[in-house]
């Protein structure tokens, strides 16, 4: 089989903050922003590229959910257990810097881990995991 990853979604709580974090703070390219207001699907992906890709969507949009599993969705993200990407960039201490000075909440510095990858990890506006891989 030949089969490479297209998109991937994660949630968003405010459409702008999490736009201004992935476009001007990360430096992904906007690949397309539909909708309104808080229902809002942005596709993002690293500059110059199209995919892989990722849709930043509303979580409570599907209506297959219930009341009780959108509070679930929210009670998770706002503690940071419902979605994690993790991405990779040769300049790990570069990207740490900048991702830092944005402001983003950090929960791990720069570290070598014993599974032998040297990572970093924030949360997105929404309290998405984002784990940052330095590249081999």
């Amino acid at each position: 089989m030949d089969i490479t990853i297209h998109h991937t979604f994660l949630p968003h709580t405010d459409p702008e903050a999490s736009l201004a974090f992935y476009r001007d703070v990360l430096g992904f390219d906007v690949l397309t922003d539909v909708g309104q207001g808080t229902m809002r699907w942005i596709t993002v992906a690293p500059a110059g590229t199209t995919a892989p890709s990722i849709v930043l969507s509303p979580p409570a949009a599907d209506p297959g959910i219930t009341e009780e599993e959108r509070s679930t969705i929210a009670e998770m993200m706002a503690k940071g257990t419902y979605a994690t990407i993790v991405l990779t960039t040769p300049h790990l201490g570069e990207t740490f810097d900048a991702v830092q000075a944005s402001g983003a909440e950090v929960t791990q510095e720069p570290t070598d881990q014993p599974w032998g990858v040297r990572d970093c990890a924030f949360r997105d506006p929404a309290g998405n995991h984002v784990r940052i891989n330095q590249a081999s």
